[in-house]
Parts: C-alpha cells; structure tokens; sequence
C-alpha cells in the first residue's frame, strides 16, 4: 500500500510519527462513457474557458473568487494557512466509542507507525482498546480540514473521517411521522428483533451485485439476452402489521430450527 499522508499523531506532549493509508476500496466496475450512436469512447478535456485550448495539469493553479478577480492560491498558501494541522493529527479529547452517530462516519484511513514511533504508538493502541475509547482529532489532508476519530480495528489504529455538524442536514424537512404505535405491535416488533439478533459476522456479507452485473456483460457479450427478474415492494397497508410480524416470527422460528 501507498501512504496518503506523512506526518505525527499527537496526544498531550506525545508524540507519534506516522503514514495514512486508506483503510477501503470501492469495487464497482470499471465502466467507461460511450456515445450511443457510435460506440466510441467520450474523453473529458480540461480547457480554458476563454480560449477553448485544452490546458496540461502542470499548467493548472487554484484560485478564489474575490470582487469579479481570482485569488491564485501556490502550495505553500495551502500548507501556511495552518502549518501544525497540514502536519500533525491533534488529539484534542476522547469519547466514549457509543457516543457517536454512524451518519457522522464518511471514510477509515489505517496508521502505521514510523520509524522511532513504534512504542509510543503501541501505547496509544493499547491504551484505547483498554479504555473503550476514541480520540477526536483534526488535521489538514488535500488542503482541506478534517474532523476525525481514531479508534482500534483489529491491532491497528484505525483514523476515521467524520462528518463536521454544519455537513448534516436538519431532519425536520423531512416530515416524519408521528402515529402512535400500539404496544401489542411494539412488543411483537421487539419480539423479530430479538429473533434476529445475533453476534455480527463481517464474512458473512459479501458485494454480490457487481459479480451479478459480470454474468450479464459475459452474457450480452455471446450475444444472448439476461432475463430479467421483476420485483414491486409493497408498502404493508397499517390494517395488516399485526398479521405480517406475525408471519416473520413464524417464519424465522422455522429457519432457525
């Protein structure tokens, strides 16, 4: 693996040198645009705007509107805006690991130590995983600044960018309901629940859809058609709850035995 980003994690006077490594892959298909009519390949062009000519990425600078004028922003403006946090992840305090939403949670980064940091960084770990804990932390990457947590996955510390409060939007325009449920349907809710409650169990779920996608490109590929499967979710009537959990509990005791 390539590390993303070089510098240190620090938490009071400790200091740990480190590399980022991104901790995820995306796994969908490599699919290219095509003009429908031709079948030939669409090519994206950086060009200018004024002269129409296509512009090399060596010629490519950053700049901020001002007053109708751009602002040309160099490297080094990016790195002096704030040099400590382009450089160091600043545990700033620690959490209990429950007390964070998952809608926060955007993408996990793995740290490796860097020479010399090894035992500093083996207390961190061990310290976390002992405690239960998170620490909170910001720092710069990409020239952009970054809220994070960082935790334990396996024996790895494991950084993971989270989402600042002003990103989320406000639930309230989203007019959620308001009925009230009965106990009886509650209970028997619980009930599925608790059926289907067990110890999670990561190897278990796997991206099916792209392997699926596969078989149609072979299969369009030796010129024959994939059937197709319909499929209508319907929204259960409220008249029909009872009946339905019903049904799920009945048919989960019978999966199970």
């Amino acid at each position: 693996m390539r590390s993303i980003w070089n510098g240190s994690i620090s938490f009071g006077l400790v200091s740990i040198p480190i590399k980022l490594f991104s901790g995820s892959e995306e796994r969908a298909l490599d699919l290219d645009m095509l003009d429908s009519h031709d079948g030939e390949r669409i090519r994206y062009k950086r060009v200018n705007e004024k002269t129409g000519k296509e512009v090399e990425w060596k010629d490519i600078v950053k700049g901020y509107k001002k007053d109708d004028k751009y602002i040309i922003l160099e490297k080094e403006d990016f790195e002096n805006a704030n040099m400590k946090k382009s450089k160091t992840i600043d545990i700033e305090q620690f959490i209990k690991s429950d007390e964070v939403a998952d809608v926060l949670f955007k993408k996990p980064y793995f740290i490796k130590p860097q020479k010399g940091g090894e035992k500093s960084y083996a207390l961190l770990r061990d310290a976390l995983k002992k405690t239960e804990k998170l620490g909170v932390a910001t720092f710069v990457m990409r020239q952009k600044e970054h809220l994070s947590l960082i935790g334990i996955y396996k024996d790895a510390l494991v950084l993971h960018i989270i989402r600042f409060e002003e990103e989320i939007r406000d639930t309230a325009e989203l007019e959620l309901p308001t009925e009230k449920i009965g106990k009886k349907e509650l209970d028997m809710a619980i009930s599925l629940i608790d059926q289907y409650t067990e110890e999670f169990d990561f190897s278990k779920f796997e991206d099916v859809y792209n392997e699926q996608l596969l078989k149609i490109i072979e299969s369009k590929s030796s010129g024959k058609t994939a059937k197709s499967e319909k499929f209508d979710a319907k929204p259960t009537p409220a008249k029909d709850l009872m009946a339905q959990l019903k049904a799920s509990l009945e048919k989960r005791k019978k999966a199970a035995s």
